[in-house]
């Protein structure tokens, strides 16, 4: 299953409408409508804010596996990185 797809699943599990969900990332209607539908992928603020409001287990939404796999492991770092660059407390 696509992401957009778990998304909206995860969003309507919790009958939160679109329009809700949208103003709470916050970003305009048409464009979390192009997420869902796998149009548009989400920035990093945008995925931090649906994974906290839907709660979500990101590695499962992105679809990480096992760190046994060394490609996994690079990718989840460089999330971690980019994430600590932008969002740090």
């Amino acid at each position: 299953m696509k992401i957009g797809q778990k998304i909206r699943n995860a969003r309507e599990d919790k009958d939160i409408r679109q329009k809700d969900m949208a103003e709470m990332i916050p970003m305009n209607q048409s464009n979390y409508s192009k997420i869902e539908r796998d149009v548009q992928e989400p920035n990093l603020f945008q995925l931090k804010r649906i994974v906290e409001i839907l709660e979500l287990d990101l590695s499962e939404l992105l679809e990480i596996r096992a760190p046994s796999e060394t490609t996994d492991l690079r990718f989840a770092d460089e999330i971690k990185r980019i994430y600590k660059k932008y969002y740090k407390k």
